[in-house]
């Protein structure tokens, strides 16, 4: 039975002008106040009261009714217990710079849980009135409120720019949308247009392209200086011919709204130096290369390039560096978890794809009778800079036992070949060189359809791994393939999703009973296996269930959410939570741990105040995503 809450403690009346001036460095201290303007900051104060509570003592709890006021504490610590967080095998812990309990107040309704002191705490009492009140005229509370963890992720995110701008200065982000460039406008023509009039017109502007346009300025080609050699020059293509004939069609293009990161990428996988930006379908700028390298020191095409272009695997070792050191780049400039990491993936995509190409053609193998595998994190595009190989191959059905001793020879070199890169090979034997990972597509199949059908722990394990697959060379129909069977496979056996929920489960989030982060002897936690991986297995489990293709971990979460009609705010809060974890093991490992240390182990006492806070608010999210997998699946 909840004891309901004693009466509160009388009031002190609201701070004077002296203890205004003493109470204010409290507040600056912590979010959202740090960041608030100082009328709203003394509005807080004087419509606050001071509190004591002693160890044991309640401060609210069910039986209380309607939620009448919030709670700053300045010093000491409250614990959540019984009601709801009992039930969810935990507790809310707050600690001195928490505010709470903000989801009731602003449901006005009453708590979940009995929230008392476990040490001596002293509060300031807002009432729930004067937090409207203050929310109305104050933006960054207001927004505090309403969106608390993804608030924390940018105040973080900020303070990692701060620390890391001394390293590597940057103008822009990647993350600015093309329209917020000041790019310049675009010169253009009709497709009618003579190449001598187009040339001439790129001579006199001092411009590298030419975009050809329709009538209601869309895009309908490209011509470069860089094409003029090999489409104008060579073929000896008279100069009153039409633009027309000789652009380059169709035209990548970029909405205003894409960011830069957008651009980096589009001219990284297709080789290209300038991209136009449209509006409403029109062309309204150009972003090239040379505006993307003036953001960055060091460019993601350039990385690309050096890696594309490198003639063997001495020279792709030196430009593998490179990866590391483009990561710390963006890391400075405040690029986010997913954008980062899918640079990263990208970068790594772009050095396996050459080195499967170019060692098929030392083994002399057709890569159209076979498709390269990404597995784990690079199949879902989260990889960190410290991983290890996850690959496989496919072959078609009707290989013989020559293609298949040729296939596995060249799977064993691409090994060799990605570990003198810096990819360690995978110490669980999951790589293309392994007999048990170059299978036809019939033997995959039947692979796959017997650990859904057997589920042993084994089988879960590497479900957890292979079934994150995504092409990266050769066939990539064969890949499709095996993914469609692999979900309409596992939607049909729920007993398999319920063991996969089991196993998921069986991960325990670092919280301690009284909610606060529990780490090991040595003050660490592991990033991976306790926080990021209960994410990712949430996910993979979901979308399985659902019939979701998507492979990465956000965009699974995004498309179940919206598929079973959760609120927004929730799915995005676990997304955030999972986002924040890879940004701190991105930070970890470039940081440069010990060698002797784990990559995903970070020390709680070397994290700074908001860091600590919000990933023991990942961790409950965590926790969170848990409960509803046991609600739906074990049971």
């Amino acid at each position: 039975m909840v004891q309901p809450a004693p009466a509160p403690v009388a009031a002190q009346p609201s701070p004077s002008g002296g203890l205004l001036e003493a109470l204010r460095p409290d507040l600056l201290r912590h979010p959202p106040f740090a960041q608030m303007a100082p009328e709203a900051v003394d509005f807080f104060l004087t419509r606050s009261h001071q509190r004591y509570y002693a160890p044991g003592e309640i401060l609210i709890a069910p039986a209380t009714g309607d939620v009448q006021e919030i709670f700053f504490i300045r010093q000491g610590a409250v614990s959540g217990v019984e009601g709801l967080a009992e039930l969810s095998g935990g507790a809310f812990h707050y600690e001195a710079g928490d505010l709470f309990p903000l989801g009731a107040a602003l449901a006005r309704r009453a708590v979940t849980a009995t929230y008392k002191a476990i040490a001596d705490t002293f509060v300031l009492a807002l009432p729930s009135a004067a937090m409207n009140e203050l929310a109305a005229g104050s933006p960054v509370f207001a927004d505090f409120l309403n969106r608390r963890i993804t608030r924390f992720l940018d105040l973080s995110r900020r303070a990692v720019q701060v620390a890391y701008a001394s390293q590597t200065l940057a103008e822009q982000s990647l993350e600015t949308p093309l329209g917020e460039l000041g790019l310049r406008g675009p010169v253009s023509c009709s497709p009618e247009t003579s190449l001598h009039e187009a040339l001439s017109e790129m001579q006199r502007r001092r411009v590298g392209s030419m975009i050809v346009t329709g009538a209601a300025g869309q895009a309908k080609g490209i011509l470069t200086r860089h094409d003029v050699i090999g489409r104008v020059t060579l073929p000896r293509v008279p100069l009153d011919t039409p633009i027309s004939q000789v652009m380059v069609q169709p035209v990548h293009t970029l909405a205003v709204s894409d960011t830069a990161q957008d651009a980096a990428l589009l001219m990284s996988r297709h080789g290209i130096r300038h991209v136009p930006v449209t509006r409403g379908g029109a062309v309204v700028g150009l972003v090239s290369e040379r505006d993307l390298f003036a953001m960055q020191r060091l460019s993601l095409k350039q990385v690309s390039t050096s890696i594309r272009t490198a003639a063997d695997v001495p020279t792709l070792r030196l430009v593998a560096q490179d990866i590391r050191r483009f990561a710390r780049n963006l890391l400075s400039q405040g690029v986010q978890a997913r954008q980062l990491t899918g640079l990263i993936s990208h970068l790594n995509d772009v050095l396996t794809q050459h080195l499967v190409e170019l060692k098929a053609a030392e083994h002399r193998i057709s890569l159209e009778h076979l498709c390269w595998l990404a597995l784990g994190s690079e199949g879902r595009g989260e990889q960190t800079v410290a991983t290890d190989q996850d690959n496989a191959l496919i072959l078609r059905n009707d290989a013989g036992q020559a293609q298949r001793a040729a296939a596995l020879a060249f799977g064993r070199d691409v090994n060799l070949a990605l570990e003198d890169c810096g990819y360690p090979l995978c110490r669980g034997g999951i790589m293309a060189g392994e007999t048990a990972c170059c299978l036809t597509l019939r033997e995959w199949g039947g692979r796959f359809s017997d650990w859904i059908e057997h589920g042993a722990p084994q089988d879960l394990l590497n479900a957890s791994i292979y079934f994150d697959l995504r092409p990266l060379a050769g066939d990539f129909e064969l890949a499709e393939a095996l993914r469609h069977e692999v979900l309409e496979s596992a939607r049909r056996t729920p007993r398999f999703l319920k063991q996969m929920a089991l196993n998921a489960l069986a991960r325990g989030t670092p919280l301690n009973w009284l909610g606060g982060i529990d780490t090991d002897e040595r003050g660490t936690v592991d990033l991976k296996l306790q926080g990021a991986a209960i994410f990712v297995d949430a996910a993979r489990l979901y979308s399985l269930a659902h019939g979701i293709a998507a492979t990465g971990t956000r965009e699974r979460l995004e498309s179940v959410g919206a598929r079973i009609g959760l609120a927004s705010a929730e799915y995005e809060a676990w997304v955030g939570g999972f986002e924040f974890l890879q940004m701190l093991r991105l930070r970890h490992q470039l940081e440069g741990a010990d060698a002797g240390d784990a990559p995903n182990r970070v020390r709680l006492a070397d994290l700074n105040d908001i860091d600590r806070r919000i990933l023991k608010e990942s961790f409950r999210l965590a926790r969170q995503l848990q409960q509803r997998l046991q609600l739906d699946y074990d049971r």
